[in-house]
């Protein structure tokens, strides 16, 4: 589903060259769960950004369903995101002056759906993770739990193929995280893919595989 061939990513600091990614390939299963590890610095949330069309490699390719990006115009690949992706991040970025509802329906507006539908398509994917009585609440009068389930939900939104997840879980407790692993653990079941950075060690569990980064390089592929 997602290629990545020999990616590079370095970042000017003044003068000094900084690799963060230095010639990675893998690819992406459509259908799998895939948890990339690694300690601070080692190029996961580099590496997640370009996989992710945030962001474009220094040097290498991605190919997302058989599209090299690198083919692809800024306009084509906030496109691409807008159809193909959700993402969710550490900073969970709700808009705080809008509802939960509001907040979920934002996606489907750049597609140029109908406000019915996108109210319909809101509340369908609000009602597998959160109760009828948080709808019409602001971000700020829910619990951080809440909120990043309500960022799942907005991710979801587009019915999007592939879920991007940067440390999805890092402001959470113990018990919040599992249950957002959990979350994206019953979403590849249902056949979408999910890729998630962490730095937790027990959400891996969840995963289909594991790949751990260190100084920019692949080191290791665990399969489970």
């Amino acid at each position: 589903m997602i290629e990545v061939n020999n990616v590079w990513k370095v970042y000017l600091v003044g003068r000094v060259e900084y690799p963060a990614l230095r010639g990675v390939t893998m690819n992406i299963r459509k259908g799998e769960f895939l948890c990339i590890v690694g300690p601070s610095g080692s190029g996961k949330s580099s590496l997640l950004n370009i996989m992710g069309a945030m962001d474009r490699p220094t040097k290498g390719e991605v190919i997302f369903e058989d599209v090299p990006l690198s083919k692809l115009s800024d306009d084509k690949l906030a496109e691409l995101r807008n159809k193909k992706m959700g993402f969710v991040f550490q900073t969970i970025n709700l808009i705080n002056n809008l509802t939960v509802v509001e907040n979920v329906e934002l996606p489907m507006i750049a597609l140029g759906i109908p406000p019915k539908k996108r109210r319909e398509r809101a509340i369908e994917v609000l009602s597998r993770f959160l109760p009828e009585s948080v709808y019409y609440k602001r971000p700020l009068e829910l619990s951080g739990g809440e909120q990043q389930r309500v960022a799942i939900a907005r991710a979801l939104a587009n019915n999007p193929a592939v879920i991007l997840a940067d440390e999805p879980t890092g402001n959470l407790d113990s018990v919040n995280a599992h249950l957002i692993a959990k979350i994206f653990k019953e979403l590849r079941d249902e056949g979408k893919t999910i890729v998630m950075v962490t730095h937790n060690i027990e959400l891996t569990n969840y995963a289909d595989r594991i790949v751990k980064l260190r100084d920019g390089r692949i080191i290791e592929v665990v399969e489970r």
